[in-house]
Parts: C-alpha cells; structure tokens; sequence
C-alpha cells in the first residue's frame, strides 16, 4: 500500500509540474494575466490559472483511484465521484470568474448550492457535530462551515506560495488521519481505512507540483479557478475528519487560514468596511510587507502547520483530551499572529 501511495503521489507531482509548464505558456500567449492594482501582493503582470492544471489532475487521479478500488471490491459508490463534479462544476464557473468577473451574489449562491449537494458526500450526512445539536441545525452549521472554509481558501490565496504550503500541510495531515477515522472506511478502498489517506496524498502532491512555480517569483498564480475548488476539497476532507469524531484535528490543520480570515473579517466588519471589496489587511499580507518576503511568510506558514499536523495527529491518538490540543494550536497561532502584525501598519 505505501509503495502504491508513492507511486500515485509520484504521478500527480510530475503531472501538475509539467501540466503547469504548459499552461503557462498558453496564457502567456493569450494574454491571461493578472495585472497589478493597489491592492495587490505583486508588482507584476502574472499569468492566472494554475489551478486548471491542479485541479485537473486531483480529479482524474481521485477518479482513476476510486474506478480501480470499486472495480476489486465490486462496489460502485458515488461518494468520490459527486465531490469531483462539483470541485470541476466549480472551477468552471470561478475560471469564468477569473477571466471576467461575475456578481459576487451569484458566486455566493453558486457556491452554496455546491455545499448543500456535497453534504450528501458526506460519511455522517449531516451529523458532523456528533448529535449535540438537532440533525437540522447539524446540517446548517456544516454547510456554513463548508461555505466559510471555500471563501477564506480564496481570501487566504494573496501571495507567493501560501496555498501550495497550506494545501500540502492539510493533504499530508488528513493522509496521517484517515486510519483513525471510522467514516474513512465508507470510502471503498483497497484498504478502506486508508482510501480517504489515498485521496488526500493525491491533493498535496499536486498541489506541491504547482508550488515550483507559484514560489516567490510567482511565475503563474493559482487563481479562482484553483481556490474556490480546492476549498471545497479541504472541506469534504476535513468534515469526514470531523464526522468519524476527530473534530479537534479537523479544525487544527486548516487553523491558520482560519484564524486569520475570520479575525480579519471581524476586525473589518467593525470597522464597518466594505467587506467583500479587495484589500491587503490580512495578518500574512501585513506581514509580507513588513518582511519584504512573500518566501519568508509562506516559511513560516510552513512551520506552523508542521506543528499543527504534529498536534492534530495527538489530538487522534489520545481524542480524550482533544480539547487540550486544540488550545495548544489557537496558542500557537495567535503567537504566529501577533508576530506577523508587530508594527506592521494595516492597509484596508
């Protein structure tokens, strides 16, 4: 099983690498570039639209991976292919969005009706939170969470390298994970116990593929096109985490995107600010101009999900003191946070 892990990790690596090279070039041809304005992170015009290739890649290899599992176990469940047809639903739509940009109202709603058919996907269907609230309310606090979590992997995706580094550290920790989780093994695998660890290997070697040429100098940016789905993707990971009962480690491995698009939401929200206008005040985009390094922030990013994948496997091993873990990383976090607004000055 492992050797078969690197096989397919190998395969979507070199794929994403060489896939990138390509598309790079057709849109230098064409011309599809993001331009700099004052909001932005890069002082150059970059071609967009990597996440052609990402997600291109995650979804035949996730579609191959299942087609081969199905067909020796004889069980064709639809799991795996529904939540590859709305990441690739979504990433048309956001790569229409990426070249001409659409009403945010309706991104919001498209996105919306993404959730509430992959809640469907889902191992627990709608009991995410463990029956401590009604099965109703379960299913509303889980598609907002899923909505959130889309979003803020788009808000989060503003310099060089941060979503290679954060898209790799939560496949790598949901690949440690998935053993420990009983709703992994409705996932029909090989091993059932570790098909969704297959899945998750799968997204972190092709988004590390990307991260070649996204490291500061971006040559290419991951765009819409590659956000919105892969946030979409983390979401169905992580909610399976949490629905087989680790929802401690399920909020660690994404907790630096979290803490800081939802602090930096709150803190623009009352300061009454235009929240769906563009802006640079997040704590890592303060932080690259502080540092003049785009390669040191997403460093450090790198360093803190280490420990976070680190404290979310404890959390797995001993899920009785899961709540202690959990502290343990907002305490991390927040000192990542507060380091990387020292005397930076905000810039809505």
């Amino acid at each position: 099983m492992v050797v078969t892990m690197i096989v397919i990790a190998a395969s979507a690596f070199a794929a994403t690498f060489l896939g990138t090279q390509l598309l790079l070039r057709s849109l230098q041809a064409r011309a599809i570039l993001d331009h700099p304005n004052e909001r932005s992170s890069h002082a150059v015009a970059t071609p967009v639209g990597g996440g052609l290739v990402v997600i291109g890649v995650i979804a035949v290899e996730w579609l191959l991976v299942w087609t081969l599992a199905a067909i020796q176990s004889g069980e064709f469940t639809y799991p795996v292919p529904l939540v590859v047809g709305i990441a690739l639903a979504l990433a048309a739509v956001s790569w229409r969005d990426d070249r001409k940009p659409l009403s945010p109202v309706l991104r919001l709603i498209v996105q919306a009706i993404a959730v509430l058919i992959g809640i469907a996907a889902l191992s627990a269907h709608g009991r995410i939170f463990q029956t401590v609230v009604p099965y109703g309310l379960d299913v509303v606090f889980t598609a907002w969470a899923w909505l959130w979590l889309i979003n803020l992997t788009n808000f989060m995706d503003g310099i060089d390298g941060i979503t290679s580094v954060e898209g790799s550290s939560i496949g790598i920790g949901v690949a440690i994970l998935a053993p420990f989780a009983a709703a992994a093994s409705l996932l029909i695998g090989v091993d059932p116990q570790s098909s969704l660890s297959v899945y998750a290997v799968v997204l972190a070697a092709a988004v590390a593929g990307f991260a070649w040429w996204n490291w500061q100098p971006a040559r290419i940016f991951l765009g819409d096109v590659g956000a919105i789905p892969l946030g979409f993707l983390f979401g169905w990971m992580l909610l399976e985490i949490a629905g087989a009962g680790l929802w401690a480690a399920a909020l660690l491995l994404p907790l630096y995107y979290l803490m800081d698009a939802t602090l930096t939401l709150c803190r623009r929200a009352i300061r009454r600010e235009r929240l769906l206008e563009a802006h640079r005040s997040h704590f890592y985009q303060r932080a690259a101009r502080r540092l003049g390094s785009h390669k040191r922030v997403a460093q450090i990013i790198l360093a803190l999900n280490i420990a976070l994948v680190a404290l979310a496997s404890a959390s797995a091993v001993r899920p009785d003191i899961q709540a202690v873990w959990l502290v343990v990383g907002v305490v991390l976090t927040s000192g990542v946070l507060w380091y990387f607004a020292r005397d930076a000055a905000p810039t809505p």
